[in-house]
């Protein structure tokens, strides 16, 4: 009987409340009827438009796909000299709005993923910008770990860093593909840039570069600088993000793998790299080696796995050719990268870096005598 009386009594009021509502209506009837069928008809029109949209969702046309990322512009550098390559990075301006700090970096996987990204990182950092100070390692540490979460990039941190390091034009960090791995890492040297990648992929965020995802030093201008945002810069590096929405935060996305691959085999694999020569499939193979002075190429039956292979004699004049081009320092040309002037400038080497290998110790006659008696 209670729920009875409970149900029934919310139901004499919305009667009465009812009644009411038709007394007015039929007041403002009898008093304005024009303006009471007026507002009558909007009513129904606005009722018809909401009810419309709610059940118009548009559909993407057949066929039509989520738009790809685009993708990482290779680094190919304007023949500048470094006074005028200055003067041409300084006048392009950084990018109006906000620069928002990128999101805390949250690993994700085992020890031993751990252990390789954090490899990879710290080689970025070191041969990247080992001859900066701790901020220009952090901002290449940020860029690195804001790539992880582009979907323009792997979805590791070794894939990253190591890109296109086995193409010989095609990797993203020069230090992969340059030669600079060939020099030992300092021992005081690696272990700044090994702290500053632990606390990177712990949740450190260098701020000043935002979500920039390419640099370049601020000696050379590659050809995609003018059409990136330029947001920061940082010691002798500049800073870019996508224009538009890719650069934007809501673009990174990506999630991360969860999974490394090894950073000494992804190493062994770039410097192998140096000391081949590819030839692509693209066009012929004496287009390929026309600049090769005495290579000659010579055909080669086909594998078992039915591969095409190819060879490449050279006869003595190209040994006579090679011996007499008069050779340039490679560190000093101005196409070369400043992880590699720095990796083989003898003028920057910390007092306490040991070469490869234990020096063999040399001793007196009378300390040869001394140990023999011993």
């Amino acid at each position: 009987m209670t729920q009875v009386l409970t149900v029934s009594r919310p139901l004499q009021g919305l009667s009465r409340t009812a009644a009411r509502l038709r007394l007015r209506a039929g007041e403002l009837w009898r008093a304005y009827p024009r303006e009471t069928v007026g507002f009558g008809l909007l009513g129904l029109i606005a009722a018809a438009a909401i009810a419309g949209s709610a059940h118009s969702t548009p559909e993407l046309p057949a066929g039509t796909t989520t738009p790809a990322p685009p993708a990482p512009p290779p680094l190919l550098i304007r023949q500048l000299a470094p006074e005028q390559a200055l003067q041409v990075n300084q006048q392009i301006p950084v990018a109006q709005g906000p620069n928002p700090a990128a999101q805390p970096f949250v690993f994700k996987g085992s020890a031993d993923a751990r252990k390789q990204a954090l490899e990879c990182l710290a080689s970025a950092v070191y041969y990247e910008a080992g001859s900066q100070d701790d901020d220009g390692e952090r901002a290449v540490a940020q860029v690195v770990l804001n790539r992880v979460r582009h979907p323009a990039f792997p979805a590791s941190v070794c894939g990253v860093v190591y890109e296109g390091s086995t193409r010989p034009t095609g990797c993203q960090f020069t230090f992969t593909c340059d030669g600079s791995l060939y020099r030992q890492p300092g021992s005081a040297g690696w272990k700044r840039a090994y702290g500053i990648a632990q606390a990177a992929l712990s949740g450190s965020v260098y701020a000043p570069v935002g979500y920039a995802t390419h640099y370049h030093a601020n000696y050379v201008v590659p050809y995609w600088a003018s059409t990136l945002a330029k947001n920061a810069v940082v010691g002798a590096h500049i800073f870019y993000r996508w224009a538009g929405g890719w650069g934007q935060p809501a673009a990174f996305t990506e999630a991360y793998a969860g999974r490394e691959s090894n950073a000494i085999a992804l190493r062994n694999a770039a410097l192998a790299v140096v000391h081949t020569s590819a030839v692509t499939a693209q066009g012929s193979v004496a287009e390929a080696i026309k600049d090769i002075p005495g290579a000659e190429a010579l055909k080669l039956s086909p594998s078992e796995r039915g591969d095409k292979r190819v060879a490449i004699r050279f006869n003595l004049a190209a040994r006579k050719a090679s011996d007499e081009v008069n050779h340039e320092d490679y560190a000093k040309k101005f196409a070369a990268s400043d992880n590699l002037k720095w990796s083989l400038s003898s003028e920057v080497v910390a007092a306490g870096e040991k070469p490869l290998g234990k020096a063999a110790e040399v001793l007196s006659t009378g300390d040869s005598a001394a140990s023999a008696q011993h």
